[in-house]
């Protein structure tokens, strides 16, 4: 049972339960306990599983570790401290790791010296790190002489497990404290996590105390019944409340169209320098380690007086480990007037004071929104400051609706993996090295797990059955069995002295990646790297720019891809799509919602009044009020305004005939990819006709031959939705998606071996090997696990099958209660302003950034000519100014 709790202990109820010695400590540091502390210090010590969400700065890591101090240091009064481990600590980063434990020996030194005074003779409480950067002496230490609080991570959580010293000195473990649930809970490490603890309480004659610790995560129950396991309660100490928030949406110039893009740049680093200035230490967040690198770049370059090597610095994982920790230093230190990262410090590094966050663009969720600007105002009652600058008019409504949506606490729904059958082969092979199981055991055991309570018989004995080599035709490929596996005593163990090596040196959830050479056909001539991200988004017949070259896609062969030059207008794939958040289903339908609530509000209210309720309930200075409600106020003129019940199509020709449909289905890039794969599927099935697809956060475009068109009728008529999931497989089969994810989950499900007696294979040899043995299961079974798995993973992880289930079903509805597609009207070729940051990102490899806004200009000056307006600002241009791009004008020609 999941239970919030709703009424905090009192400070003397605290008191009561602490040791003298440790609350005089704690009364010399602090004033008072924090609401966190209030509500979940006492039913830690109960032994109670608690969930703590709150900011960073509440106090929560204190309290999950005081009661943890307070008991040990009892303990070590009365001499009765054992050698074992009495408390895990466990985080998904190894930076964060080492901070906790420098943290946490501070105190425990600090209490020691008050305990000397009457107790000369307490015993010492160890505080030790394990991960992979730990050396071989200090491993043997620790086994000879276990750490009484032991930090970790997921993967060395696992190989403790089957290390006989340490599995025995965990086995009467009473705490598991897991930080940064969130970043956990909606991926394989988590997963994988969650199994280690049951297989750990397993082995225990008494039940683990579970501390959950998060920021901002969403539904909390559910992340409760995830740290907990099946059938055990949780108590949810929800103290977000408490921290306030403001959230600023500013754009660096009132015009975002008719602004030069020299002038728009100029002043983007004029507001950035401005914003730096006005504050001590400000945190600036971009969504690409590209975007990073830019930004430091130009602060330097434009203000080389203010911004030195000293005082500016960036943060992101492609840069190596030194250069990283010198930024996080110099942070803590106060040192730092700016630090620039990606994605790289959104989770709870100790990065001192920071009473600013930028966020350069929309980080596409608002759970991620929250978790950044979090980062400020590090003590609970300092306000937590954040400002998202938004750089063209998509992103401008995507910041204004998360921004009222952060305000609100209107979180995104993590999303937890379910039943990953190549997490689950890799305990099966785990837990065979412990002992002989029975296989109705061991499945109650894997059960326990949240993620896997939902896991089939059939499905455990599949994995039985691969992983004992009883499959016929994978020994010819070299694939032998790990587990020994009885199929009519149920009974499954080890098998074979190497399983125990094979296990420890390919352990992980996380893929090997590297990037791809790319050749003309016959390797021919070398062109340059493409990274996997983006390579497993391409099959054959896609466009791309590499070097500033067009290039269609031919095949790969392992890490090699083979190419042909293209003189195409445009690319199919852009290079940016790889390296894009995703915007979340959560928050895209709120700006469905938003879209709505102007679409009514235009229908019957004034200017002055639309602005005004702007103003009032979304919180916006004047000038950003005035482009939202330009934005909208054309849209309606020209077309309709779209949303996920009245899906915009709009239909445009080339020079050369295709027809291009534009789809505005706002649903999130995951959404939108399946929705147009299984569009494109259809199509090609039905009309036996070649689709090319292009896809945003906010729609996607279907390209379609010479000659050939389809309707909005015709397309709802061919959804089958008892279909929808297979038809999405056969979509799926001989994409560069399906062989680079098989590749993934086959190297965790140890089809494919990482490292093998000390000789690493290499991501290329890997993929070759994929490729291979692709095929093989596949004639085995098409319900192979490790297929199945990596079918599971593209449609659920990857995409969203759910969703694009719920958007299907409501377009088959119809009517008020479902959605329907709506044809728009039509001007020539010209698209609505909704549709033109689609358009004109497609363009973003073969124009110019000024040229992209040449276009985008000219698009707009042409929508308000069309609606009878006269665009203010807009100088006169000829329209042989656009003449040197040709094709692509044709194709958008309003005349």
């Amino acid at each position: 049972m999941i239970k919030h709790l709703t009424k905090p202990f009192t400070g003397s109820e605290i008191d009561a339960i602490l040791d003298s010695d440790v609350k005089s400590w704690f009364y010399s540091k602090f004033k008072d306990y924090t609401p966190a502390q209030k509500y979940a210090l006492k039913e830690i010590h109960d032994g109670k599983n608690v969930l703590i969400s709150s900011p960073t700065g509440s106090g929560k890591t204190l309290s999950a570790f005081l009661a943890v101090i307070n008991e040990l240091v009892g303990l070590s009064k009365n001499g009765t401290l054992e050698d074992r481990v009495y408390a895990l600590y466990i985080s998904p980063l190894k930076a964060l790791n080492n901070d906790i434990r420098v943290n946490l020996q501070e105190p425990l030194d600090e209490i020691a010296a008050l305990v000397e005074r009457s107790n000369p003779d307490q015993q010492e409480i160890r505080v030790g790190v394990r991960t992979g950067d730990t050396t071989v002496a200090e491993r043997v230490k620790q086994a000879a002489k276990p750490p009484h609080i032991f930090i970790t991570t997921p993967e060395s959580l696992a190989i403790l497990l089957n290390s006989p010293k340490m599995a025995e000195s965990l086995r009467k473990v009473k705490w598991v404290i897991l930080d940064e649930v969130h970043s956990l809970a909606e991926n394989k490490r988590g997963t994988h996590l969650m199994l280690s603890l049951e297989r750990l309480q397993y082995s225990m004659p008494h039940e683990l105390v579970r501390i959950g610790l998060s920021a901002t995560i969403h539904p909390l129950e559910e992340v409760a019944q995830f740290l907990a396991g099946t059938e055990r309660d949780c108590l949810v100490a929800d103290v977000n409340y408490v921290k306030q928030v403001d959230i600023e949406v500013l754009s660096p110039v009132p015009d975002l169209i008719y602004t030069p893009h020299e002038e728009v740049q100029r002043e983007l680093y004029k507001l950035l320098d401005k914003l730096i200035q006005s504050h001590k230490t400000t945190l600036v967040f971009t969504n690409t380690r590209s975007g990073t690198e830019r930004v430091v770049y130009n602060l330097k370059k434009s203000f080389p007086e203010k911004y030195t090597d000293d005082s500016i610095g960036a943060h992101h994982s492609s840069l190596s480990k030194t250069e990283r920790l010198e930024v996080e230093e110099k942070l803590k230190q106060g040192k730092m007037k700016v630090v620039v990262c990606s994605t790289s410090l959104e989770l709870g590094i100790d990065i001192g004071f920071i009473d600013l966050v930028i966020l350069l663009t929309s980080p596409k969720s608002v759970a991620r929104c929250l978790q950044r600007i979090g980062r400020s105002g590090h003590k609970l009652h300092e306000k937590s400051k954040g400002v998202l600058v938004v750089m063209d008019r998509d992103d401008l409504v995507e910041c204004v609706v998360m921004a009222h949506a952060a305000r609100q606490r209107l979180l995104d729904r993590v999303k937890v993996p379910r039943n990953c059958l190549d997490v689950l082969s890799q305990h099966v092979i785990g837990m065979s090295l412990e002992r002989r199981w029975g296989v109705g055991e061991a499945f109650e055991v894997v059960r326990r797990a949240f993620p896997f309570s939902g896991l089939s018989m059939a499905d455990f004995h599949s994995v039985l059955s691969y992983l004992s080599g009883s499959m016929t035709g994978l020994e010819e490929k070299r694939v032998y069995g790990k587990i020994y596996y009885d199929e009519n005593a149920q009974e499954f163990g080890r098998r074979g002295r190497l399983t125990r090596v094979i296990y420890f040196t390919n352990l992980g959830t996380i893929p090997d990646e590297s990037s791809a050479r790319v050749f003309t056909r016959g390797d021919k001539n070398y062109v340059g790297n493409l990274e996997e991200d983006f390579l497993q988004r391409l099959k054959p017949g896609d466009l791309f720019v590499l070097g500033g070259k067009m290039y269609e896609f031919l095949y790969a062969r392992g890490m090699k891809v083979y190419v042909e030059r293209s003189h195409a207008p445009s690319p199919t794939i852009p290079s940016w799509f790889s390296e894009q958040l995703p915007l979340s289903f959560g928050l895209a339908m709120q700006i469905n919602d938003f879209r709505r609530q102007m679409r009514d509000a235009l229908d019957s209210k004034t200017k002055a009044e639309v602005m005004r309720g702007l103003r009032e309930k979304m919180l916006l200075e004047s000038q950003t009020a005035e482009a939202v409600y330009n934005y909208f106020n054309e849209q309606k003129k020209y077309s309709i305004i779209p949303d996920n019940q009245r899906i915009l199509v709009e239909v445009f020709k080339s020079h050369d005939n295709r027809q291009f449909y534009l789809f505005h289905t706002l649903f999130g890039r995951r959404v939108n990819d399946a929705l147009s794969r299984y569009f494109a599927y259809l199509l090609t099935e039905n009309k036996r006709m070649n689709v090319a697809v292009t896809i945003s956060d906010n729609g996607f475009v279907l390209q379609v031959p010479q000659h050939r068109s389809l309707s909005a009728i015709e397309l709802k008529q061919m959804v089958d939705l008892s279909r929808v999931e297979a038809d999405l497989k056969k979509a799926l089969e001989g994409t560069e998606l399906l062989k680079r994810r098989f590749r993934h989950v086959a190297a965790r499900s140890f089809l494919i071996l990482r490292n093998y007696l000390g000789r690493e294979k290499s991501v290329g040899r890997q993929q070759l090997s994929a490729h291979i043995l692709f095929g093989v299961v596949k004639r085995i079974s098409e319900n192979f696990p490790v297929i199945k798995e990596t079918f599971r993973e593209i449609l659920e992880d990857y995409m969203d099958l759910e969703h694009t289930m719920q958007v299907l079903k409501d377009l088959k509805k119809g009517g008020s209660e479902g959605s329907h597609f709506v044809l728009g009207k039509q001007h020539g070729n010209l698209p609505s302003p909704f549709a033109h940051g689609l358009v004109v990102l497609g363009y973003g490899d073969v124009m110019v950034m000024q040229d992209q806004k040449e276009l985008l200009r000219y698009l707009h000056e042409s929508v308000l000519r069309q609606i009878g307006e006269t665009p203010e600002g807009a100088p006169v241009r000829k329209k042989d100014k656009f003449e040197e791009w040709g094709e692509i004008l044709a194709t958008f020609d309003p005349e």
